[in-house]
């Protein structure tokens, strides 16, 4: 039998946080345990810790936060590629490409919304206006009103009810995000009639209508930034 060597260990423990991740133990935004409380969980010592939380670190999986503890930031290494990817991408490639997945996504949400769906939009609508009807905003103001903004887009693409859209616009959504950030917060650009649009056509059962509301909002932003 031969002894288990150190770098060996790191890549287990490694491993057992990457699980950990993926299966939503800790959650994106959630605070992971100390270093002690890491070494009593997997039974190794603090340096083994150390190393397996830089490599998730280093990763993309996880950040390191001055003073306030590890938190995740993301939860698949592929994500973490994909976003990288994206987020080098030009702005109008990426137009385009959210374009041809929106645009559909918004005339099968039309067609196969639900009552969950509809409550949903209507709420994150409502949220999202919301939070750009002023342009006076603090900091704090400013990252809510982008991850509102993100979030609506993300809830109509998730009433389409496919799954493969879905998983691939998450992919999407830091470049969104960094994105939508590249807007100055306030009712000049808050592009709420459009995007009322694009939610009342999705209730109204509207595809055709969802469609056409999806692509002008996205030619707004494009020809506007």
């Amino acid at each position: 039998m031969r002894a288990v060597k150190r770098q060996s260990l790191i890549m287990q423990v490694t491993q057992q946080l990457r699980d950990e991740i993926a299966a939503g133990r800790w959650v994106l935004g959630q605070r992971i345990p100390t270093e002690p409380e890491l070494c009593e969980m997997t039974g190794t010592a603090r340096n083994t810790v150390r190393e397996a939380v830089h490599s998730l670190v280093h990763a993309g999986l996880l950040e390191r936060r001055q003073g306030s503890g590890t938190y995740v930031i993301a939860t698949d290494e592929q994500e973490v590629a994909f976003g990288d990817f994206f987020a080098a991408a030009r702005r109008q490639d990426l137009l385009e490409l959210r374009e041809a997945l929106e645009v559909t996504a918004a005339g099968l949400a039309a067609q196969r919304r639900d009552h969950d769906d509809i409550a949903a939009l209507t709420e994150l609508l409502d949220q999202r206006n919301r939070f750009w009807a002023s342009s006076d905003v603090d900091d704090d103001e400013r990252i809510a009103a982008i991850e509102a903004d993100a979030d609506l887009h993300r809830a109509v693409v998730a009433a389409s009810h496919n799954a493969v859209y879905l998983e691939f616009y998450d992919s999407l959504l830091p470049a969104l995000r960094t994105s939508i950030g590249q807007l100055d917060v306030g009712p000049e650009r808050s592009y709420e009639r459009l995007h009322s649009a694009v939610v009342e056509a999705v209730v109204d059962g509207d595809p055709e209508a969802a469609r056409r509301a999806a692509r002008a909002l996205l030619v707004s932003v494009g020809e506007l930034a």
